[in-house]
């Protein structure tokens, strides 16, 4: 029998399971689920669309017993090859329509979803509700799904006080290699429930952060916290990152923001070119929408409009912050110890309409996936220890010094963004531009009336490969400088980094519950 004639027959057999019209076998749908936002991977073999645990189950038991690699893919918004196919005729597991919201459990505060409801979804379905999950999605939460930022990581909403995504994640049912599903946290007891993380060893832990590479997430259990209604907001603009990064440093000791982000003067101009008037009014209309008040919507309102768009003009070294807390009295009190450390540390006090906006429309568009000219886009990004973020901050500007060169040749555009996360890290996040075209992934998830309008540009593979060479070693030196990353995938040097004896752990571990190496073969180093 050939090699078409088994695959042919594997499809045949999770048509039976999953539905003919839930089975893609076009290639530009196989071609499309096989690329993220930095790459293509091979051209997968079919793409499968379960609709529950009970189909991903069989689905993942009838690919791997006929030998072939299963990987599954969620909102498709990371750059590190963690899902792309290393080897032909992988089958990809869509998992948006695994969607569903399973369980508010208000009583015993968590709830539980399917693997592919997007952060989008849970945080509209919380919203009023009195609760929500601690941490509560990246930006690109429209698309992301909650299994995919379990399995890649992923920080931003709630983050300054609650870390990444994975730290708000109680409990897993996930999918091993043959099709067994698996229980963590307290749901692996008998009769259990997903009230509680640690029973024994954290068999939750061992299943996120995994890039997938040990299973294949059915469900999500996350802790519930109450809903935060008491919100402030800041600005500050510094001379230089020393200034925004000691301000951010000690915002992050002191726990005092839900989100602290920062810009380089690049992302800055980058971002007032990016906004369109439009735009702003449609962000205008949620912050009157999130306002507490009829008055606090006319103040608001009043402010933004006056301000224009001269709230962007002429920054150098932003930072912004939103604050969260249960009552009025404690927003105020960490706001007005959030302006005390940003004046003592040389900053100037701005508009703050920029948090004020992002927080009202959290879920925004991804149009940041393209440059505001119609550039091709991709980060790097280091998660390092406070007292390092100056040091990783100029290690990468050297690098892209020592390269200037060839940035000038392909015009490409560097920039970098800060995001505290927690209050003992920083997550430094170096950016690329340059002029490329756009693949199907960039133009499928930006809106398109933003795709139409910006400049087409024709592919130029000399310059991706200039900035693929230069965001490598952008990497390799965050890695010896002992940085960690999120959606490690194929790209940050995870294997070769870690200590002998912990990757031959994680070897054993990944041999346990997947002998033939058959999901998503490749990541991690595994």
């Amino acid at each position: 029998m050939s090699e078409q004639q088994n695959i042919d027959n594997v499809i045949q057999s999770i048509q039976t399971i999953v539905g003919a019209d839930y089975v893609l076998t076009d290639e530009a749908d196989r071609v499309f689920y096989s690329m993220d936002i930095w790459t293509r991977g091979k051209t997968a073999a079919a793409v499968v669309r379960p609709d529950n645990a009970e189909q991903l189950s069989k689905v993942v038991a009838a690919i791997t017993s006929a030998g072939y690699a299963v990987i599954a893919r969620g909102g498709g918004m990371s750059y590190t090859k963690g899902y792309t196919p290393e080897e032909e005729n992988t089958f990809m597991i869509d998992t948006q329509r695994m969607d569903k919201i399973l369980e508010i459990n208000r009583e015993d505060m968590y709830v539980t979803v399917e693997a592919g409801c997007s952060w989008k979804s849970l945080y509209e379905t919380l919203k009023g509700s009195g609760v929500r999950t601690p941490y509560w999605g990246p930006l690109s939460g429209i698309k992301a799904s909650v299994a995919g930022s379990i399995s890649q990581n992923s920080i931003f909403w709630g983050s300054g006080k609650h870390g990444s995504a994975v730290d708000s994640v109680v409990s897993v049912d996930v999918v091993i290699a043959d099709g067994t599903i698996i229980s963590t946290g307290s749901a692996a007891q008998k009769n259990g429930t997903p009230f509680f993380r640690h029973f024994g060893p954290d068999l939750t832990g061992l299943f996120t952060c995994d890039n997938g590479a040990l299973g294949i997430k059915s469900t999500v259990t996350l802790r519930l916290i109450p809903e935060l209604s008491a919100h402030r907001y800041a600005a500050f603009d510094f001379e230089d990152h020393n200034g925004l990064l000691a301000a951010m440093n000690e915002i992050s000791r002191s726990g005092l923001a839900s989100e602290c982000f920062g810009f380089d003067p690049t992302l800055t101009e980058m971002r007032a070119q990016r906004d369109t008037l439009v735009n702003d009014v449609k962000a205008f209309t949620g912050v009157l929408k999130n306002s507490g008040s009829v008055l606090g919507a006319i103040k608001d309102g009043a402010k933004i409009a006056m301000a224009g768009r001269r709230f962007m003009k002429d920054l150098r070294w932003p930072m912004y912050i939103v604050i969260e807390e249960r009552v009025e009295a404690a927003a105020e009190d960490a706001l007005q110890q959030v302006l005390a450390i940003g004046k003592k540390h040389g900053g100037n006090n701005v508009e703050n309409s920029i948090p004020k906006i992002i927080r009202a429309n959290p879920f925004g568009p991804v149009n940041n996936m393209v440059g505001p000219g119609g550039e091709r886009w991709v980060p790097v990004h280091g998660l390092v220890p406070l007292s390092q973020a100056v040091t990783i901050t100029e290690e990468v500007q050297k690098i892209f010094d020592k390269h200037s060169a060839t940035i000038e040749q392909y015009s490409i555009t560097t920039g970098f963004l800060y995001n505290n996360v927690s209050t003992n890290c920083i997550a430094v996040e170096p950016l690329f531009f340059w002029p490329d075209a756009a693949d199907e992934i960039q133009k499928d998830s930006v809106e398109k009336a933003f795709y139409q309008k910006v400049h087409k540009f024709d592919e130029n593979l000399e310059a991706r490969n200039a900035v693929g060479a230069i965001r490598q070693e952008v990497s390799d030196m965050m890695s010896d400088k002992g940085c960690v990353h999120l959606q490690v995938g194929k790209s940050y040097n995870y294997s070769g980094g870690l200590k002998g004896e912990a990757f031959s752990l994680v070897e054993s571990i990944k041999k346990a519950v997947d002998p033939k190496g058959r999901i998503n073969p490749g990541v991690l180093g595994l």
